[in-house]
């Protein structure tokens, strides 16, 4: 396994396995590697010749520095969990090579619409900064394939949307989520709960599935059942920020004509902001 720094020897990498008819897939990560970002690595693996994985933490998505400090980075154990998946390329570049003329004056990308809906109403710049960077490694890897999670339910639309929009030749596919036995879908920012913390954890699917449940039974009354649900999650320990049920192909609100819901959960526990969604076929 080669872990490259620079995006030079990137490209001289990417040159050589394109030379040699190699396909190539792609996994963009942060780090702080867990099973789910395994699984897409294996999904990769079983997608293209060549495995790309790249480590970075992208100061672009953040909106505060403190939460960009405190980002978990274990770049050395990840680059053992790669290795043993047989990883070709780790891409971990400082955030100097990524941005070397520093973030304000650096060209973005930014998805209208998607963007600036639920998460990304939350969390102003977030999604410039994802879409920014996952343009920039599409860029400079040129991925058959590239693998996302489907966690980050909004994230994927907005990259599938990218990437029809701005005609990269580029299969994405949605890997479902990875969960504990308990249902917690794992995450990154799993690492900061605390031990009383992660039993509360898997509330948040709790109340997801049982709203899962309401609206594959015919139930409709969507402000109805948000607001019981609120209730519910606080009733668990956490703290609320951020429930939508939506329509899952315009993340736009319920119509009757609607195919598919996605429930959209984001809830604090301590320092920790947990996130899960879950697709619901109307139907039937």
């Amino acid at each position: 396994m080669l872990i490259v720094e620079t995006i030079a020897l990137l490209r001289q990498e990417i040159r050589r396995h394109r030379l040699q008819g190699k396909r190539i897939a792609l996994v963009p990560t942060m780090g702080s590697l867990h099973d789910g970002h395994l699984t897409l690595v294996d999904e990769a693996r079983a997608r293209g010749d060549i495995v790309v994985t790249s480590i970075f933490v992208n100061p672009m998505q953040f909106e505060h520095a403190d939460d960009l400090a405190r980002y978990p980075r274990t770049l050395q154990e990840d680059c053992e969990k790669l290795n043993r998946r047989k990883v070709d390329i780790v891409f971990a570049p400082a955030p100097a090579e990524v941005y070397p003329e520093g973030l304000d004056t650096h060209t973005y990308v930014e998805v209208p619409v998607l963007s600036e809906v639920l998460e990304g109403a939350s969390r102003p710049g977030h999604f410039r900064g994802v879409a920014t960077v996952v343009s920039k490694l599409f860029h400079l890897v040129q991925p058959d394939v590239a693998c996302f999670g489907e966690k980050d339910f909004q994230q994927l639309a907005i990259i599938r949307k990218m990437v029809r929009d701005m005609g990269f030749d580029i299969e994405i596919i949605g890997v479902p989520t990875v969960r504990a036995k308990d249902g917690l879908a794992l995450s990154s920012r799993n690492a900061y709960l605390t031990a009383e913390e992660r039993k509360l954890a898997p509330g948040l699917s709790q109340v997801m599935n049982a709203i899962a449940e309401r609206l594959a039974n015919g139930e409709r009354h969507v402000e109805e059942i948000l607001a019981e649900a609120e209730t519910a999650l606080q009733e668990k320990g956490l703290r609320p920020d951020g429930l939508a049920i939506c329509d899952a192909d315009s993340l736009q609100p319920l119509t009757t004509e609607s195919q598919r819901a996605v429930i959209l959960m984001a809830g604090w526990l301590g320092k920790a902001r947990l996130i899960d969604n879950q697709q619901v076929d109307l139907t039937q």
